[in-house]
């Protein structure tokens, strides 16, 4: 029998958060399908990650994001968990930005979510199951200096799948919306965010991911939506 599909979007290096996703649900039993647009590091991830398939594709490109979903499906089978964990961040202020970025970030951060729902809610229902989780951050409640552009969209991408979980989880599909309120602890972004903070002021990529495995297998009597993550030093 196969196992069942996870795809995951954004997946980036093994130690950051979509890697971790990605070798979390190997693990938990499922092929997983890895999308992001580094073609090199999702070529090393196969590698390390046993389960785990490489499918290259720019989410933001919705065309290639749909043709990268089929060639999953053909693949692989269809997907059974879609984690969008993929973004788009451009940071400055609302005068000097240009306002083609605002669009690219909406099509990476919510419409690229509508695509992927769209393509793969269908055979969820013919299963009668099914679980769409999206990371979030909370940029998606409140505007910021020099956030506007990101947070607009992560608004609109939250608002979207809330509209998705009350459409379809009387149906029996899962939708939830993890808000991590932290600093991620990734090779990416803590050399730049916070270079000098201390371990425990950083969220964990592979706590993250063992939480987003627990949601994903909740009991449908109690399913979450919007699930907050944050460091236990955090101040909120």
């Amino acid at each position: 029998m196969r196992k069942p599909v996870c795809l995951v979007t954004g997946v980036g290096p093994r130690t950051g958060t979509g890697g971790e996703i990605a070798a979390r649900f190997a693990t938990g039993g499922y092929q997983v399908a890895m999308l992001a647009r580094d073609g090199n590091n999702l070529a090393v991830l196969e590698e390390e990650i046993e389960g785990a398939t490489a499918f290259p594709c720019d989410v933001g490109d919705l065309n290639a994001l749909n043709e990268t979903i089929g060639d999953v499906r053909d693949r692989l089978g269809a997907p059974e968990i879609v984690i969008h964990n993929a973004l788009r961040s451009v940071r400055g202020g609302i005068l000097e930005l240009d306002p083609d970025d605002l669009e690219k970030n909406f099509r990476v951060n919510a419409t690229a979510l509508l695509y992927l729902a769209r393509a793969t809610i269908p055979e969820m229902l013919e299963n009668g199951r099914g679980a769409i989780l999206i990371t979030g951050n909370t940029s998606a409640t409140r505007g910021k200096t020099n956030w506007g552009f990101f947070a607009s969209t992560k608004a609109a991408q939250r608002i979207l799948a809330e509209s998705i979980a009350r459409e379809f989880g009387p149906k029996g599909i899962h939708t939830s919306y993890i808000m991590i309120d932290a600093s991620i602890d990734t090779p990416r972004t803590r050399p730049v965010l916070a270079p000098d903070k201390p371990d425990d002021f950083f969220a964990k990529p592979k706590a993250i991911a063992e939480e987003m495995f627990h949601i994903a297998h909740q009991d449908r009597s109690a399913w979450s939506f919007l699930v907050e993550l944050r460091p236990f030093g955090e101040v909120w």
